[in-house]
């Protein structure tokens, strides 16, 4: 994976007062993506955008770029 995220995006929501209990109550996020969250998977450019609004930030706030060793292992 080529991108991670910098911060805890599940602690960061809790302290913006959106626990999980609420996000699955009120249908604002579904299991999927939160379970992306644990798993550092990447989600979508919708809720990239919902959480750069949330936090009012920027991606690079949320998100940094990790070299993949494989690339440079082939020379890309």
């Amino acid at each position: 994976m080529a991108f991670r995220y910098k911060i805890n995006i599940l602690s960061a929501l809790k302290d913006a007062g959106y626990n999980t209990n609420r996000i699955r109550k009120e249908k604002i996020l579904g299991e999927y993506t939160l379970q992306s969250f644990r798993c550092n998977r990447m989600v979508s450019w919708e809720t990239l955008n919902w959480l750069c609004t949330l936090f009012n930030c920027q991606p690079g706030d949320l998100l940094e770029f990790v070299p993949d060793d494989t690339a440079e292992e082939s020379g890309k």
